[in-house]
């Protein structure tokens, strides 16, 4: 029986990315007919299909405090690939992503039509990106970063990077932050996190085999950009994201440093 709920969920999955996939190809159809759809149409439609396929994932999800009103750099802790849906349900968003997601099949296509700025690591094209940031920012369309770089187990936070934050400075784009947290039977979900060298199949095996986990999105308060230090504003939002998550500051570099000491 518990096989049988784990397949009816991934079948459930699966008839989301074939709609996600319709979707995508229709948008290929009008670009060879030389019909570009604006990014704010991709964003609107990206919602649609994210939110279909958060309500195909196990989870109750609560959302506390308020959208924004306007266009911002949204900016979140990152624990699993089920934080993208979770919060591209919430309002039109652009995403960036690693530039291997981008030569995975069908996710890194639709990444591609949905708008995603792809980014290499160490490619040493941190202007291009900062430019395309900026551009897409002017554009007032939102965009969601995961500045930690990679994912967590949501026990802890790694240091935001600063230059992911350029853009938002050089636009005076404020920050929207953004605490995610995964639980299960009241404590940190240990099954959520994909990290490490996890594989999609058994992540999705693991997390369908069990009942519904519980997830927390909150929208914080936003951050100013104007005038500030890219390192400063990267920690400013760190420094929210740790009060909320874990009820403390995160630790400055020389603190760090002095407890290695």
């Amino acid at each position: 029986m518990q096989r049988l709920r784990v397949y009816a969920r991934i079948v459930r999955v699966l008839l989301v990315v074939a709609f996600g996939l319709g979707m995508a190809t229709l948008f290929g159809v009008f670009e060879r007919l030389g019909i570009n759809a604006s990014a704010q149409r991709r964003q609107r439609w990206s919602q649609v299909f994210m939110k279909r396929l958060a309500h195909a994932l196990p989870f109750r999800v609560r959302v506390i405090g308020e959208l924004p009103t306007r266009p911002m750099l949204w900016v979140s802790n990152h624990v699993s690939w089920t934080d993208i849906p979770l919060l591209g349900m919430l309002a039109p968003l652009s995403f960036l992503s690693k530039a291997e997601v981008r030569t995975w099949p069908v996710a890194g296509w639709l990444a591609h039509k949905a708008g995603t700025l792809f980014i290499r690591r160490g490619g040493g094209d941190s202007q291009l990106l900062r430019r395309q940031i900026s551009q897409h920012l002017q554009q007032d369309c939102a965009l969601l970063i995961f500045p930690e770089g990679t994912t967590t187990d949501g026990r802890s936070l790694r240091t935001f990077h600063g230059r992911l934050l350029a853009s938002a400075i050089d636009t005076e784009v404020p920050l929207q932050p953004i605490a995610l947290r995964y639980l299960r039977n009241g404590q940190a979900d240990a099954i959520a996190p994909f990290i490490g060298d996890d594989d999609l199949l058994s992540h999705l095996m693991r997390l369908f085999g069990q009942s519904c986990g519980e997830v927390e999105i909150h929208l914080l308060a936003p951050i100013a950009s104007q005038g500030e230090e890219r390192a400063a504003l990267a920690f400013k939002a760190q420094q929210a994201i740790s009060l909320t998550l874990f009820g403390s500051e995160a630790e400055t570099l020389p603190q760090r440093r002095a407890k290695a000491a």
